[in-house]
């Protein structure tokens, strides 16, 4: 269960690099029907499920959880709520780079905490640490490392231009 787990839970960051590399070949493969966005989050959705099916796969769960729990699962989960709020789908899921006009954000989380959406998710992850095995939760986190790298390798205030 260990390599299907380690697996699982890098699933869905050999495909976010692919979107960010090759915005064009998904809008593309999406075609004039479909929101690229859209299509995205369904497929994130689903890969999000596999990572979570995957960590519950190799998890010991007990109750209460530790003190340090609550804090950062919350602290983590209002992140990522924030930013999907002040960008909605399409600033979530790539729009600029599918072409779409997003208004440059600078509410709070922006501009004080950097890549609020990563930060908060590896809060969540790491308020499941006495419960999931250290390796899943590094190699999890790991993954969002390597894809913040990948997303600053160019400016933020850069705007792509619409894609055909």
């Amino acid at each position: 269960m260990g390599l299907l787990a380690c697996i699982g839970v890098i699933s869905p960051f050999p495909f976010y690099y692919w979107l960010w590399k090759n915005p064009q070949s998904w809008v593309d493969l999406c075609g004039k029907e479909r929101d690229p966005c859209k299509v995205m989050a369904l497929v994130s959705h689903f890969l999000k499920m596999v990572q979570f099916i995957s960590l519950f796969s190799v998890s010991k769960l007990s109750w209460p959880p530790p003190l340090y729990f609550w804090p950062l699962f919350i602290f983590g989960q209002f992140l990522n709520f924030r930013v999907y709020q002040l960008l909605g789908e399409a600033g979530t899921y790539y729009g600029v780079r599918f072409g779409k006009n997003i208004p440059w954000v600078t509410e709070f989380p922006f501009g004080v905490i950097k890549d609020p959406q990563y930060v908060g998710s590896i809060l969540s992850l790491l308020a499941c640490l006495s419960w999931v095995p250290f390796t899943y939760i590094l190699l999890w986190v790991l993954g969002y490392i390597f894809i913040i790298h990948v997303e600053s390798n160019e400016d933020p205030a850069t705007r792509a231009k619409p894609l055909s």
